[in-house]
């Protein structure tokens, strides 16, 4: 007998039975309070940390000897120049460890008593969510091309180098890799995730996409301004659709698609038209 019905029964009332499992309504409770911490701890290990590793790389290049325009920024390049095999080794390992944030996302979701599902990071709709995404990416891709032209030759933008792999057999299954990396990452973070915990923090939808469009500029800062910029307004775009469809899968298609056209592209106009650096 614990002490509680130990006292119970001293004092004559009626004693109830208590669990000794705790209660799961509490483990699955997230308080507001929480969430900051939590929101913190995601992006620390993640696109946070990418942003600050971004912040120092546009410093280094705006102390450099030469003007923005003259320094590269690669997306995708070799990793063990001349070793093929270490080098698809290293980038498959990339690829895993920078999206494991993910998981770190579903389990929150699950601990709190919620799914990926809850953000819409499933294939419940795969027809409306292709064509969503397809539809977004040819308008976000061409206008985002065409803002990097611009930036670039304004002279507020590194030269992006999407792609410097070598010419071997995995070259392409790598960049629609990378590119889907991406997608999963950032979307499923930057917009289902934090647009969602934010919402249950009681922020206004735009304050909340506010702050999710400047955190994805934020680690986009090693290409340049312009890279900043475009970013932001990629980013007030895509947590609007977020916020009107619930779905986060669009917004994956969408990126690496975006994405699998940059890096493949690049490497097929590369020499052959004049407008591209």
């Amino acid at each position: 007998m614990d002490d509680a019905t130990a006292d119970a029964t001293a004092q004559g009332r009626p004693v109830t039975a208590v669990s000794a499992e705790p209660d799961a309504a509490a483990l699955r409770g997230l308080t507001p309070r929480l969430i900051g911490p939590e929101i913190i701890a995601v992006f620390a290990v993640s696109l946070g940390a990418s942003a600050l590793l971004s912040l120092i790389r546009l410093i280094g290049a705006l102390t450099a000897p030469k003007d923005l325009g003259d320094q590269h920024a690669v997306l995708v390049g070799s990793l063990a120049p001349g070793r093929p095999w270490l080098d698809l080794s290293l980038h498959l390992a990339g690829i895993a460890v920078n999206v494991a944030p993910v998981g770190l996302v579903a389990y929150l979701l699950a601990r709190s008593g919620e799914s990926m599902r809850t953000i819409g990071a499933d294939w419940r709709e795969p027809g409306r969510d292709t064509l969503r995404g397809a539809a977004l990416a040819a308008v976000i891709g061409g206008s985002g091309l065409v803002f990097y032209l611009f930036a670039f030759r304004s002279g507020f933008n590194l030269n992006v180098v999407p792609d410097s792999l070598p010419d071997i057999w995995w070259r392409i299954p790598v960049l629609v890799a990378e590119a889907a990396q991406n997608g999963v990452l950032e979307e499923v973070l930057v917009a289902g995730y934090l647009l969602h915990r934010l919402r249950q923090r009681g922020w206004s939808p735009w304050r909340a996409v506010g702050v999710s469009a400047v955190l994805r500029g934020s680690y986009h800062l090693y290409q340049g301004f312009g890279g900043f910029v475009g970013n932001i307004a990629m980013g007030l775009v895509f947590g609007r659709l977020y916020q009107r469809w619930g779905r986060t899968m669009p917004l994956i298609v969408a990126h690496t698609l975006i994405d699998v056209v940059a890096f493949v592209g690049y490497g097929v106009l590369r020499g052959r038209v004049s407008w591209l650096p």
